[in-house]
């Protein structure tokens, strides 16, 4: 299983990867295989400000939808739309063409409450 050392991780499977105030957000490698073959991707927040654990977008899967949470406070200002056309890429590349939203951080001190990577292996048992 693929947990990227340098990522951050939520208890909800989303990881975040943080540059300065901007974070990449997707959903874990352990998340999409959960998951299964990933068909839609929806995320209608772009340009807007979301609070932390709040719903931000979903993922439709063959058997079951998802909700995505807000990992950390801020505003959402992009959207992978590659994703639109094909989003088997959250299957594929969870942690690089797959990513699913970047964000601009308004609260970095919500970053302390993320987990890392041996943090994310306790939680799902790897």
């Amino acid at each position: 299983m693929n947990i990227p050392e340098e990522l951050k991780y939520t208890k909800d499977h989303e990881w975040i990867k943080i540059e300065g105030n901007i974070a990449t957000i997707g959903i874990t490698d352990f998340a999409q295989g959960e998951l299964g073959d990933i068909v839609y991707v929806d995320i209608e927040t772009v340009d807007e400000t979301i609070a932390q654990n709040e719903v931000f977008g979903s993922v439709e899967a063959v058997k079951t939808v998802s909700d995505l949470f807000m990992p950390l406070s801020g505003e959402i200002i992009e959207f992978n739309e590659s994703l639109e056309d094909a989003p088997e890429k959250v299957n594929s590349d969870a942690y690089g063409e797959g990513w699913m939203i970047k964000m601009k951080i308004t609260e970095t001190s919500e970053i302390d409450s993320l987990l890392d990577a041996s943090g994310y292996k306790e939680i799902i048992g790897a």
